[in-house]
C-alpha cells in the first residue's frame, strides 16, 4: 500500500501543471507583433567595402550607396552622417534595420578630431531617447535611434594600426559597442592576416581599448567561455560580395579572381560568417542590452547629474544639500 502511494506521489498529473513555461510563448508572440530594431554604424575611409559588406550581411541592398547611388559620389570635405532604414522580414520575424554611414571619415589630408562628429551623433541619439523618456506623457514605445553597434573598418595594411584607428576606437569604445574588422582581407596572405590580427589585438590591449564583447560585461562562466573565443578572433578578417558564382554546382556569394573564387561564407577563406553570427545570430540582443544598460545608462546618469548641478546653482544651494533633499 505504501509503495503504491509513493509511486502515485511521483507521477505528474494534469493537476500538477501550473503553466509557468507559457510565459515564453507569450513573450515570443509579443516580440513578433512589435518587431525588432537594430541600428548599425559603419566607419572607415572610402574604398574599404563598407556598403558591400552591409549588403552581404543582410543579403539585401541595405547600404546607403545601394539605395541612393549617384553617377559619381565626391568625397565630402567634412564628415557627414547619413542613415537609411529598411524593414526586413524573414520567416515572419520583422526587423527595422538602420544603417548609419559616415562618408568623409579618414579621407582628408588632416584627419585630426575627425571622430568628433561621430561622437556627437551617437550622443545626440542618447539625448533624443532621454528627452522622450523623461516626458510626462511619454510614448508607450520610445523610438530607438541609439547606435547599437559600430563596425570599424581597418585598412588591410598588414603592419599595425594607424594613429587615427587607435584614437577613434579609444574614444568611441567608451560610448558604443565597437566591432573592428580588417576590410578586404583577401589582399593579405593567411600568414600576413594572422600576424596583422595578433598585432592589432596587442595594440588594442596596450591602448586600453575595450571592443565588443567587453570582458567586464560577461554575465557568467558560460558567457565568458563563448566570448573568450570571439575575443581571440577579433578583429574579423572579412571579405564582402553581393555577387553569386557557381562553385561545384552551388550558387555562392564570392569574389572571382584569376586563381579561383573566394567564398564569402566559407570560414576557410575569410571570417565573414563569424561576424554575421556575432551581429545577428548569437549576440544581437546582447549588443542592444549593453547599449541600453551600460552606454546609454552612463550618458543618462551624467546628463541628470549635470541638470541637478545646474538646478542647485540656480537656487543657490550647495550640491550636497540638493542631493539630500531629493533623496
Amino acid at each position: 500500500m505504501r509503495s503504491g502511494q509513493r509511486d502515485k506521489g511521483n507521477q505528474k498529473t494534469s493537476g500538477d501543471y501550473v503553466g509557468i513555461d507559457a510565459i515564453l510563448e507569450q513573450m515570443r508572440r509579443k516580440a513578433m507583433k512589435q518587431g525588432f530594431e537594430l541600428n548599425i554604424m559603419v566607419v572607415g575611409q572610402s574604398g574599404l567595402g563598407k556598403s558591400t559588406l552591409m549588403n552581404t550581411l543582410f543579403k539585401s541592398k541595405v547600404s546607403r550607396k545601394s539605395v541612393l547611388a549617384t553617377a559619381q559620389e565626391k568625397i565630402p570635405k567634412t564628415i557627414e552622417i547619413k542613415s537609411i532604414s529598411h524593414d526586413i522580414e524573414e520567416k515572419g520575424v520583422r526587423m527595422k534595420l538602420t544603417v548609419i554611414d559616415t562618408p568623409g571619415f579618414g579621407d582628408q589630408i588632416n584627419n585630426e578630431n575627425c571622430w568628433q562628429p561621430i561622437m556627437k551623433f551617437i550622443n545626440d541619439q542618447y539625448e533624443a531617447y532621454l528627452q522622450e523618456e523623461i516626458n510626462i506623457d511619454r510614448k508607450k514605445r520610445i523610438p530607438d535611434s541609439r547606435v547599437h553597434c559600430c563596425i570599424y573598418f581597418i585598412p588591410p595594411t598588414g603592419h599595425c594600426l594607424r594613429p587615427l584607428d587607435v584614437e577613434f576606437m579609444r574614444r568611441l569604445s567608451k560610448v558604443v559597442n565597437i566591432v573592428p574588422v580588417i576590410a578586404k582581407a583577401d589582399t593579405l596572405t593567411l600568414e600576413e592576416r594572422d600576424f596583422f590580427k595578433k598585432k592589432i589585438r596587442e595594440e588594442l590591449r596596450a591602448n586600453g581599448i575595450d571592443v565588443y564583447p567587453q570582458k567586464e560585461f560577461d554575465e557568467d562562466a558560460e558567457d565568458r567561455m563563448i566570448n573568450e573565443k570571439i575575443r581571440e578572433m577579433i578583429p574579423f578578417a572579412v571579405v564582402g560580395s553581393d555577387q553569386e558564382y557557381q562553385v561545384n554546382g552551388r550558387r555562392l556569394l564570392g569574389r572571382k579572381t584569376k586563381w579561383g573564387t573566394i567564398e564569402v561564407e566559407n570560414i576557410a577563406h575569410c571570417e565573414f560568417a563569424y561576424l554575421r553570427d556575432l551581429l545577428i545570430r548569437t549576440h544581437m540582443q546582447n549588443i542592444k542590452d549593453i547599449t541600453s544598460s551600460i552606454h546609454y545608462e552612463m550618458y543618462r546618469v551624467r546628463r541628470l547629474n549635470e541638470n541637478n548641478t545646474a538646478v542647485s546653482h540656480a537656487n543657490g544651494l550647495p550640491e550636497h544639500h540638493l542631493s539630500a533633499h531629493e533623496m
